[in-house]
């Protein structure tokens, strides 16, 4: 295990991030304590040190089950967890990005975390209705209350955090440093603004479902062996999970890939994100040998042409501005022939 610097900050976080949405069984799924127990310790074993929950997750068994784990040793841990979902039925101020809630919010992750103060506060979704402002100057009260030492911002245009960023910059707030955003071979889109503005701002990245659902591990791709029974069980759950002829054709050549080398399709999977421009993976599992699987993706990287063949079979059309912008006509006429003389870093 590595670390990085997350962001534009000197906060150090494992190069793989250990997510907890499947800490409880409280929504149904998921694992018990002991099994959560089992799956933080191997984490912890392989040097992780990047904790992900939420305010909601498992109706705050996630917090609980964590606050439990860290407590013998909180200093190790970087403990980021998440407010803005509504966590009271409906009640009208008990979800939101105001600073009702985020106040609200924090005091009780800090009770069910049993800790004093949180190392990364995300701002979970954007509700379109709280002033940006508002948010930001909240923000930074909990930061100078020291009950929140750094912010970041998940599930949000990009537009709005440049925004919001810029207005703490000049107004000497605290500012994002991480960027939470769903991002995998099957889900390329925030290539079009949100990671080109993260690189801009000099903001962390991590990426939740980097397996896209469990795409990218196969098990929905039809295997030649299965039973009429097997197979009808498969396609009720690609319609289950709108899985596309796509995300089919992508998850076959990572199987291919990791084939070809020995290793499981997940490792695959989650190196290519590793491998761009140092995103961070947020791995989570009901069971400890899946963490164990993917954690052992940290055993070796893909080469140039493993990492092209699964550019090609995952590409987007990054859409209006940005392919007009690249096409050879505007090329031609912002720069009259003369680009290839350009020795440009900020490509």
């Amino acid at each position: 295990m590595r670390y990085k610097l997350l962001g534009k900050s000197g906060l150090r976080v494992s190069e793989l991030c250990l997510g907890t949405m499947t800490f409880g069984e409280d929504w149904g799924w998921g694992s018990d304590y002991e099994e959560s127990r089992k799956v933080f310790d191997a984490f912890a074993q392989a040097g992780g040190n990047f904790i992900d929950t939420a305010n909601l997750y498992t109706n705050g068994t996630s917090e609980k089950y964590l606050g439990d784990f860290i407590a013998a040793d909180r200093a190790k841990w970087v403990v980021a967890t998440k407010y803005s979902l509504n966590t009271g039925n409906g009640e009208v101020n008990a979800g939101g990005n105001h600073r009702k809630n985020m106040v609200q919010a924090v005091e009780a992750s800090l009770k069910r975390l049993q800790v004093d103060y949180i190392d990364l506060l995300w701002l979970h979704a954007w509700d379109f209705t709280t002033p940006v402002e508002e948010v930001m100057r909240s923000f930074d009260d909990l930061v100078r209350a020291g009950k929140v030492l750094y912010i970041g911002i998940s599930d949000t245009p990009a537009w709005i955090i440049s925004q919001a960023n810029t207005i703490a910059s000049l107004r000497g707030w605290t500012s994002f440093i991480g960027l939470q955003i769903e991002y995998s071979l099957r889900e390329r889109t925030p290539e079009r603004d949100l990671l080109p503005m993260a690189s801009a701002l000099e903001i962390g990245v991590t990426a939740w479902s980097p397996l896209g659902g469990g795409v990218l591990t196969g098990k929905y791709n039809k295997n030649p062996q299965e039973t009429a029974a097997s197979e009808s069980k498969r396609l009720e759950s690609l319609e289950g999970m709108k899985v596309s002829d796509r995300d089919l054709t992508i998850a076959e050549e990572v199987v291919k890939i990791a084939a070809e080398i020995g290793r499981a399709p997940s490792q695959v999977a989650l190196n290519w994100l590793r491998q761009k421009g140092g995103i961070i993976p947020i791995i989570g599992s009901r069971k400890v040998k899946q963490v164990e699987e993917n954690i052992a993706c940290l055993e070796f990287e893909l080469t140039p042409e493993q990492m092209q063949r699964l550019d090609e079979v995952s590409a987007i059309f990054l859409g209006f501005p940005h392919d007009f912008l690249k096409s050879s006509m505007v090329q031609d006429f912002a720069f009259g022939g003369s680009l290839k003389l350009i020795d440009n870093p900020r490509k």
